[in-house]
């Protein structure tokens, strides 16, 4: 995983697009692959938890997602800093050889009925293998895009990290609305649910090839050849502790409400709206395609009016329109207004989704750009964002969920005050190197 070999050509436009494509695509299937447990979560909770009710079953499958969370901040620090030692192309090929590791586990773990508590323990298992990849893959793929990038198109070129993370939770769903229509019901909760885990680590195979071939950033040889400080969790605390809480700060609000209305949405609409499974699927999969859509345009609106105001305008509509919109979602029985509403909550929260990789690379030098991403980010998300189907399901099962949505309002209210005091990072950006 030379870094040097691949700087010997000149970087082209033409091969600029070429490796960010080729990050881009590798990032869709570690998502894709991470989302497949929350989309088939509905499925397969009943096999593995068996409970006295549906809320139950879900809570339990949801405390496995939130332990895959706990274990980014640890795969955040492991590979944050090896990404910063040996390269951002060797830190994302690490990160799919673990998540198709992860996939492969579930697709192939028998059920409780089968082997009892190991079934639940195998499950554990493999969501702390894909914990420890995707909280990597986070920081290598927003430091390597946002690297890969030139300065006057960063927002625009960055935002494509969120555009494949929608892309692959989209082709979740999708595969789960293919399967639906195709399977019955006992035959997807039977043996359908695993089909999305054998397809991704199949898909993470084609990756870890792609990701073999792309080029290194100039900016990590620049760094390299330079003998920068050598990157570690100690460096990060003693040289950077402002950056770091800043990115805990602004990272805070926007995963919450981010993993409010994606992972949970799907959820939320079926136990508590009372949409079928698969009208339900159907809202999430539509919002988010047009969530996916809208990526590009906000970076680029970034980069000509700065990361701040975009920030700012999420920050504020966040806290003045999530208890109106999550109360109202709550009591439609229309498939149409329910679409209406969460592409309104992804629209807002698109001001946190497509920049926020790039504020966060901007923050830091090169020599721990990847682990001043990563780790701080992970700690928040593991926090706020890991544990947001299963706060949202405790407020339910207690019979308060409408306190979720507050809950989700005064976090969305800290990232604004964090937003409106720290400096713009475009026009004073630590990415020095094009």
């Amino acid at each position: 995983m030379s870094t040097s070999a691949s700087t010997a050509e000149p970087m082209t436009p033409a091969r600029r697009l070429r490796n960010i494509v080729g990050g881009s695509a590798g990032n869709l299937v570690e998502w894709f692959d991470w989302y497949a447990y929350a989309a088939f979560t509905l499925y397969f909770a009943p096999l593995f938890f068996p409970a006295a009710n549906d809320t139950a079953e879900l809570l339990q499958a949801a405390a496995v997602f939130a332990v895959g969370f706990l274990m980014r901040p640890v795969g955040a620090w492991i590979m944050g800093v090896y990404a910063d030692r040996k390269g951002r192309k060797a830190g994302l090929t690490l990160s799919v050889t673990l998540m198709c590791t992860g996939s492969l586990i579930i697709a192939c773990t028998p059920t409780y009925a089968t082997i009892g508590i190991f079934a639940p323990g195998l499950l554990l298992l493999a969501r702390m293998l894909q914990g420890l990849s995707v909280g990597g893959e986070y920081g290598s793929s927003a430091t390597y895009l946002s690297e890969m990038a030139t300065a006057r198109h960063r927002g625009f070129w960055s935002s494509f990290q969120y555009v494949t993370l929608i892309s692959g939770q989209l082709l979740s769903l999708a595969l789960l609305i293919l399967l639906q229509n195709t399977l019955t019901e006992a035959q997807l909760s039977s043996w359908g649910w695993r089909v999305p885990f054998f397809v991704g680590a199949g898909l993470a195979v084609v990756v870890f090839w792609l990701r073999r071939r792309l080029d290194e950033t100039s900016a990590f040889v620049a760094e390299d050849t330079q003998m920068a400080p050598r990157s570690s969790a100690m460096l990060l605390i003693l040289k950077h502790p402002k950056e770091a809480l800043l990115v805990m700060g602004l990272t805070a609000g926007g995963t919450l409400a981010f993993y409010t209305y994606t992972t949970y949405l799907q959820k939320f609409l079926t136990n508590t709206a009372g949409f079928p499974k698969a009208t339900a699927t159907e809202i999430s999969a539509a919002a988010l395609f047009v969530f996916m859509l809208i990526q590009p345009a906000v970076g680029a609106l970034s980069d000509r009016i700065g990361r701040k105001p975009v920030m700012i305008a999420f920050g504020v509509l966040g806290v003045l329109c999530t208890v109106p919109i999550m109360t109202t979602l709550a009591t439609t029985t229309n498939p149409l207004t329910a679409f209406a509403l969460s592409l309104a909550a992804l629209v807002i929260v698109s001001g946190y989704t497509a920049i926020n990789a790039v504020v966060k690379a901007e923050l830091f030098p090169a020599h721990i750009r990847a682990l001043g991403v990563a780790l701080p980010y992970a700690i928040a998300n593991a926090v706020f964002g890991g544990t947001a189907e299963y706060v949202a399901l405790k407020f339910k099962l207690e019979g308060i969920e409408s306190a979720y949505f507050w809950y989700v309002t005064a976090m969305i209210g800290v990232s604004l005050l964090v937003f409106v005091f720290m400096r713009d990072t475009k026009s004073k950006s630590l990415i020095v190197h094009d």
